[in-house]
């Protein structure tokens, strides 16, 4: 078997199913195979599985085991030669897995390929490439340094582009290729970590077996991020948990500099809290994208287009456009919104299979799902 798809769920019961639809998707023509590992979720994510899938391996876990362990017991039974870590909260495009399996992209020094990673506005992801975060580095990112000067650049590895592919330090655990034998030989996730700083510590872990790490920008994939985690004082004791446990993993060198890194990961949290917020917007106007004869009930006035030429923006509104993901590919869908991207224009996926609306207006939003 070429590829495993790792997923890991809890409780974004909607999220998954779409996340799902776009891997199956990805996968004709690979011989590959899924498989969802459920932390112990309080909604019906893993009922949801076993009547739209239940062809798909689903792990039941019986307890909330974190991130690392949860995703080492999806490995542990998986048959690829190589797997995907995979968030539930992404859509991948119909060519993802293709293109990044090409064998051109693998070498005996290939570590892990990641991707690019928009929001559910179409916003590319800084967090797609990111350098190793060393106390200097770090402090540029703490203190926004990063934002003045390339040369202060390396936590977002400015010294690739997002339209550029190369060699990067760090990848996001939303997205992650590599072959499952390097996985093993690394250890996989640290389970001392129950979440956040698990991908940083991954990537490190490959770099120091001499192998390089790679952006990969030639397909992109939705991130919309925080859905199943609250940013509350839970979420803040973890993250500077998460960042005290790299650091004393890897660097710690003297009491002042681990003094420097708590106080660090805590103004870090703080401000990662700060920034969660729930956009609420009044919508003007809805847009549908249907090559069907689709029709939604929506409360505003609705507009039907099958063709994506015929739209026009009008600034003057809040346009939500809603894309019928059955006869829009998820690769047209993806790229039509990092064309478009708009303040006043926000975007949701309607799937057909449980009749929902779904997506997020920024990457600090925990998104919205409407049931039709």
């Amino acid at each position: 078997m070429q590829l495993s798809v790792i997923i890991l769920n809890y409780n974004v019961r909607y999220f998954l199913e779409q996340c799902v639809l776009s891997v199956q998707k990805a996968l004709e023509g690979i011989d590959g195979e899924i498989i969802v590992i459920d932390n112990a979720s309080s909604d019906d994510s893993c009922k949801m599985m076993k009547t739209k899938f239940p062809h798909i391996k689903l792990i039941e876990n019986k307890d909330n085991l974190g991130f690392p362990k949860g995703n080492n017991i999806g490995v542990a039974q998986a048959k690829g030669e190589y797997i995907c870590v995979l968030n539930p909260d992404t859509v991948v495009t119909e060519d993802t897995f293709s293109k990044i399996l090409n064998t051109k992209n693998w070498t005996l020094n290939t570590g892990i390929i990641g991707c690019k990673l928009i929001d559910g506005a179409g916003n590319f992801l800084p967090e797609s490439k990111r350098g190793v975060p060393t106390p200097w580095v770090a402090f540029t990112k703490i203190f926004g340094l990063y934002k003045i000067s390339n040369y202060f650049g390396k936590y977002y590895a400015q010294h690739l582009s997002e339209n550029e592919t190369g060699k990067v330090d760090i990848l996001v655990g939303a997205f992650m290729v590599m072959k499952r034998e390097l996985y093993l030989e690394v250890g996989g996730f640290d389970e001392n970590c129950f979440m956040y700083s698990d991908d940083i510590d991954l990537s490190y872990l490959v770099l120091k077996t001499g192998k390089s790490n790679y952006y990969f920008h030639e397909t992109s994939v939705i991130h919309y991020k925080g859905e199943s985690t609250v940013r509350d004082g839970t979420y803040m004791k973890r993250f500077r948990e998460a960042m005290q446990f790299f650091y004393k993993k890897h660097f710690k060198k003297s009491w002042v500099f681990d003094v420097m890194m708590q106080v660090g990961s805590f103004v870090f949290s703080l401000l990662k809290k700060n920034q969660q917020k729930n956009e609420v917007r009044t919508i003007d106007e809805y847009i549908v994208f249907s090559r069907e004869n689709l029709e939604l009930n929506l409360p505003q006035k609705t507009t039907y287009l099958s063709d994506f030429n015929q739209f026009v923006n009008l600034p003057q509104k809040n346009i939500e456009i809603i894309f019928d993901t059955t006869t829009f590919s998820f690769a047209e869908i993806i790229t039509f919104m990092q064309l478009n991207m708009s303040k006043n224009l926000s975007f949701k996926n309607y799937i057909s299979s449980s009749n929902y609306l779904i997506g997020s207006n920024n990457s600090n939003d925990r998104g919205q799902i409407i049931l039709l």
